[in-house]
């Protein structure tokens, strides 16, 4: 289904009326080739009015550009991520400038820092995120920020490489009071997935009550990090609106106000084009 040509869009996804925005997903995932429009059509049934969908090597990027060109309420970012950064070879930044060209890229990412599996080394992964950085400033684009185990090391290069230039988020946020902290003092924006349902997530939750509202933005890192109450089964962005719910409920809030809050931070971020009111 990947690079289809817009006008092959269903007249349900076209005419939906939706606000929430899910500003992290993976829809090129092979795990969506059996019913990806489906699986679109819950998506705006529930409210959902833009989906940001993820580069996370070369070939995913050019998924997200590709899937950004075929339906209008889509849209991408290129990037490399950390596990995959070893890979990178002649040829592949400019490429990345090259997708990022494109009107519906509205972001660089997913970028960082991953020492849990180090799949890619732990020195590999700095000298990439750092040339990433230093291409997503060129670039004038936000960066998407994936970190685990490596929140010190994360900042530090945050900052050396002067990313509050041009901002972000740290997706799938996980992290405690100290790291919330140091990407909001970088001026990032916070992004919660359906982490935040689990019930072990006390911490977390945590973090969201002290997040300035202005700060918070709602994903689901689908196909992964499937909210309380479908966990154990195949993620999708219908289920955005069940992080929002939960985001109202921390914040005693009701899930409308959170639909327009994140989606306005959103637009305020990624850009004006994202605005379900201005289509």
């Amino acid at each position: 289904m990947v690079g289809s040509p817009p006008d092959r869009t269903s007249a349900r996804l076209r005419n939906s009326t939706a606000m929430l925005i899910d500003t992290h997903s993976h829809l090129d995932d092979p795990r969506y080739d059996d019913d990806r429009e489906a699986v679109l059509e819950r998506a705006r049934a529930n409210g959902v009015a833009r989906m940001i969908t993820i580069g996370c090597d070369l070939a995913t990027s050019r998924a997200a550009v590709s899937l950004a060109d075929r339906y209008p309420f889509v849209y991408a970012a290129v990037g490399v991520h950390p596990h995959e950064v070893k890979a990178i070879g002649d040829g592949w930044y400019d490429e990345l400038r090259r997708l990022a060209q494109h009107p519906k890229v509205v972001a660089y990412g997913e970028i960082g820092l991953d020492y849990h599996y180090n799949h890619s080394s732990p020195k590999e992964q700095r000298d990439r995120f750092r040339e990433q950085v230093c291409v997503a400033r060129e670039l004038k684009r936000p960066v998407v920020i994936h970190t685990r185990e490596a929140d010190d090391d994360t900042v530090a290069i945050l900052r050396e490489e002067r990313a509050f230039e041009i901002g972000g988020m740290f997706h799938c946020f996980s992290g405690g009071i100290r790291l919330a902290k140091a990407a909001l003092d970088l001026g990032f924006l916070l992004s919660f997935s359906g982490i935040i349902t689990f019930p072990k997530a006390e911490a977390l939750r945590e973090v969201v009550k002290m997040a300035p509202l202005d700060r918070i933005l709602v994903e689901t890192d689908c196909p992964y990090l499937t909210p309380v109450p479908h966990r154990g089964k195949r993620n999708e962005p219908a289920h955005v609106r069940l992080v929002a719910e939960q985001v109202g409920h921390v914040r005693g809030m009701g899930v409308g106000d959170i639909e327009a809050v994140t989606t306005e931070n959103a637009v305020r971020l990624l850009g004006k084009g994202l605005d379900p009111a201005a289509a």
